[in-house]
């Protein structure tokens, strides 16, 4: 297997066996293949797998985190007993910043740019939090322990979820857990492993094949003298639990054989179709972008490098892009907007104050109806703050449209709105979109990563203009 066969052990309900099932389902499976690899963490902070595979004492360096700060997940890897890989367990990860903003798809996205091969077992917290939530999106296989009807009714919020992720129901089975065998029923069902299973088939979900039984002596195996975890495997031998082990490990290995399609597979490749996307964007992008500043004309770019303009813009169609260099738009401001009949020299504080307060800002240039109902267009100048809120607005008038001033060189204003909101293939209420930039970073402003904030201003902005 190219891929890792992905299985999440899950179940909002604890004391179900989760963790029993996720550590001793690893050791069954390397003893029927010991080629096969077998990796295993916990998103719950009881560190049992760690107290049962870790060879030695002295803790690793990495843990479960890793998963979500961008470490690769073979580089957080530790051979354990029986042949075993495991991550170790992190006890505040539901704490870390960068857990509480993942997506539902970062662990499956983690999973896809590493290396692991074989078999990679997930165990989960008993309850339907982002950490949960990652490990079911990232699975090909989720069992879901039950060992009574609660736990049985829990299910449907996992069923629900998956549903709402567009992942095959096909991909869950529930298992009956800690039966004891020793209740019987008069009836149909004559055991507590009948009657659940029956709930389950009438409810629509399907069932692993045989279940897991109580047993005083497993239970024991948690508790001894020398703080260990022992596995079924080795100290379970003769009960009907390591039957049952055996043969669902069998069953687990002969699914993950016969998978044709694996959830790492289908994530690696929305990966490769989304980044084929972001590149065909930013060559769309790069093919609108004006090189030259859009109010004097000047060249901006030389050989590839950045720009040395500090506003970037963009009109509400998406037609035009560039830049503004930041002297010419500041004089254009004052003189137009801020009605400064005097040249405001760089060092000037009115300037330094302006440049500061633009970080915050968004600007907004569209052609609005004149005032006092005379026709003659004007251009109206918003200012809105980073959440797309309003500060401020001004309208002047376009002199350019008036007769007497066609045959006049056209001003630097004129220009501008020329190039941008002008033509006959504008849309209708087109605006310009004009936001300060770190000059180093100019041409970033053309990847995905750097738009996000742009692009959500400007969609407030359209319906705050409409």
């Amino acid at each position: 297997m190219q891929n890792p066969y992905v299985i999440t052990i899950s179940s909002e309900k604890g004391g179900v066996g989760k963790t029993t099932l996720a550590t001793n389902l690893a050791i069954y499976l390397k003893a029927l293949n010991e080629e096969l690899p077998v990796t295993l963490f916990s998103f719950d902070n009881h560190f049992s797998v760690d107290r049962m595979f870790r060879i030695g004492k002295n803790p690793g360096r990495n843990d479960v985190s890793g998963l979500f700060t961008g470490n690769r997940p073979e580089e957080l890897l530790e051979i354990g007993e029986y042949g075993v890989q495991f991550i170790p367990s992190n006890r505040r990860l539901e704490e870390l910043p960068e857990v509480r903003k993942a997506g539902f798809d970062r662990l499956a996205r983690t999973l896809a740019a590493g290396t692991l091969q074989g078999i990679v077992i997930i165990d989960t917290r008993p309850t339907l939090d982002t950490l949960t939530r990652n490990a079911l999106y990232a699975a090909d296989r989720v069992i879901i322990p039950v060992k009574d009807a609660p736990s049985l009714e829990n299910c449907k919020n996992l069923y629900d979820f998956c549903e709402s992720q567009g992942i095959s129901k096909r991909a869950l089975r529930l298992l009956p857990c800690l039966i004891d065998s020793r209740i019987r029923y008069k009836g149909p069902f004559t055991d507590a492993y009948q009657l659940l299973k029956a709930y389950a088939i009438n409810r629509g979900y399907r069932c692993m094949e045989g279940y897991i039984a109580k047993s005083p002596k497993v239970e024991s195996l948690n508790t001894n003298p020398e703080g260990r975890i022992y596995p079924i495997l080795t100290h379970g031998r003769g009960t009907n639990v390591h039957l049952q082990f055996s043969h669902l490990a069998r069953q687990v290995l002969l699914a993950a054989k016969g998978c044709e399609r694996h959830r790492i597979t289908e994530v690696r490749q929305h990966l490769a179709a989304q980044q084929r996307q972001r590149e065909q964007a930013l060559m769309q992008r790069r093919e609108r972008l004006v090189p030259d500043c859009l109010i004097c004309g000047g060249p901006l770019f030389e050989q590839e490098k950045d720009a040395t303009a500090d506003y970037y813009c963009e009109t509400s169609d998406g037609r035009i892009s560039g830049y503004l260099e930041e002297t010419c738009f500041s004089d254009l401001v004052f003189r137009y907007f801020y009605r400064s009949q005097k040249e405001i020299a760089p060092s000037n504080p009115l300037r330094e104050l302006f440049r500061e307060s633009a970080q915050r800002s968004y600007f907004v240039m569209r052609l609005a109806a004149a005032k006092n109902g005379f026709e003659k267009s004007c251009l109206a100048f918003h200012r809105f703050d980073d959440e797309g809120l309003e500060i401020s607005q001004k309208t002047v008038e376009i002199k350019e449209f008036e007769s007497r001033f066609l045959h006049r060189e056209k001003t630097k204003l004129y220009r501008l709105i020329e190039a941008t909101v002008l033509g006959e293939d504008v849309e209708e209420n087109c605006f310009l979109l004009i936001r300060r930039v770190d000059s180093p970073a100019s041409t970033g402003m053309l990847l995905d990563e750097h738009r996000a904030a742009f692009q959500q201003v400007m969609t407030t902005v359209a319906n705050k203009l409409r």
